[in-house]
Order: C-alpha cells, then sequence, then structure tokens
C-alpha cells in the first residue's frame, strides 16, 4: 500500500516540483496540497495522510503552529518539516510539538524520499548537519533525576537507573558508543545494553527519539 503525503507550501512551484519528485516512486502518493497553515490543518485532519510534508512560512497559520494544532489533537499523521530555516531553535520547537523529520528545501530528492520512508515506519529523521548541530546543543538539566521519579510514579515510563541517565545525558552530548564507553568506563558492549534499555523504557526506537523525548518532557535546558 503507497504512503499517503500531503504537500503543504505556499509555493506552487515548489509543491510541484516536490509531487512530480514523489510521483516517480510506486510506492508514495501525494493525496493533496496545501498552500497556507490553515488549510494544511485542515486537509490533514479530514484526509489523515501518512505523511504531511510542511513548510514554516505558511500564510494565515505557520508550520509551527500546524503541528502543534495537530500535535493537540492526536492526529497520527507524521509531521516532516521541509524549509529554508536550519535554526537550532526552530528544530527543536518543531520535534518538542510534533515534528518527525526536519529537512532543508536543497536536500537531494533521495533524501526526501528516505526520510519519507523511516518517518511513517515510527524513525525520526533530521538533516544531518542539523542533527550533530542539535545534539551538542542541548543539555539534560540537572533535575532529570526528579523529573524521571515524578515520571516513574505517574506510570508515565519504567524507572531509568542512574547509569541509565548519565548514558542519556552522554546522547544529548553528542557521544558515540565508544565516547560513552570511555567517559564511564565501562566496555563499548555494556552501553549498547543501556541503550536498549533505555529505548525500550522510553519507547522509542533510537538516539534522536530518546532526544526528542526528554525535549517533550521538559528534561534539558539549551546551553
Amino acid at each position: 500500500m503507497a504512503i499517503k503525503i500531503l504537500i503543504a507550501d505556499d509555493h506552487a512551484l515548489v509543491r510541484q516540483g516536490i509531487k512530480r519528485v514523489l510521483n516517480f516512486e510506486n510506492d508514495l502518493e501525494v493525496i493533496g496540497e496545501a498552500e497556507d497553515g490553515q488549510k494544511a490543518l485542515g486537509m490533514t485532519l479530514v484526509m489523515q495522510p501518512d505523511v504531511l510534508l510542511l513548510d514554516l512560512n505558511m500564510p494565515v497559520t505557520d508550520g509551527l503552529e500546524v503541528a502543534r494544532q495537530l500535535q493537540a489533537a492526536r492526529c497520527k499523521t507524521k509531521i516532516i518539516v521541509l524549509t529554508i530555516h536550519d535554526s537550532d531553535n526552530y528544530v527543536l520547537e518543531l520535534l518538542k510539538n510534533g515534528a518527525s523529520g526536519y529537512l532543508l528545501k536543497d536536500v537531494e530528492p533521495s533524501m526526501l524520499i528516505k526520510a519519507i520512508h523511516i518517518v511513517h515506519d515510527g524513525g525520526t529523521y533530521i538533516y544531518p548537519e542539523l542533527e550533530e548541530r542539535i545534539f551538542g546543543s542541548v543539555r539534560i538539566g540537572e533535575d532529570i533525576n526528579e523529573k524521571a521519579r515524578e515520571m516513574w510514579r505517574e506510570g508515565r515510563n519504567e524507572r531509568l537507573t542512574n547509569r541509565e541517565m548519565e548514558v542519556l545525558r552522554c546522547i544529548a552530548k553528542g557521544f558515540s558508543n565508544q565516547d560513552i564507553a570511555q567517559a564511564l568506563f565501562v566496555s563499548e558492549k555494556t552501553v549498547k545494553n543501556h541503550l536498549t534499555n533505555i529505548f525500550r523504557k522510553l519507547n522509542v526506537n533510537d538516539r534522536t527519539q530518546a532526544l526528542i523525548y526528554v525535549l517533550k518532557n521538559n528534561m534539558v535546558d539549551l546551553e
């Protein structure tokens, strides 16, 4: 079954260009286009596409507000932001408000197609250079232990151990498995085991989703 996609961008030429690229893929189907944020919001809620390709600079309602309202409505459509803005703050705000992907408009078509598949399958995809910067700009708050305990008491996740929280801090700093192992004086195999446990407890699939989790739950500060 084809992945159903809605394109939201205020430039007709951009919409047509994206549609032309996606139509070459047998498993992708563009089911609609929206030229402003309000229409994007309404069409998404009614049509329930699998993926919404969303520009930030939209008339009537901007892309961030569209994402916020879709998240508030618990819409299951996955959001990939496709924009000219590469600001870390934009990325972090969109991730906190429901986006699963963030790409710049000058990406290669193959990267856009890859991102659509990853996001549709439950993953997260951020333009590689942006992802590298983001992981270095976020600091896990010192009160993460209390926040985690509070969430554990409320049944929102399984309890993270102190060591798992240390690993989570390292993830936010952009550390590789080898870096984490060296920082915590453990083996890389042990680090992999901790990551597996963290992902399971937070119900996420990868490092980026783990970072998004702590962002959404106000466990981080921006440096």
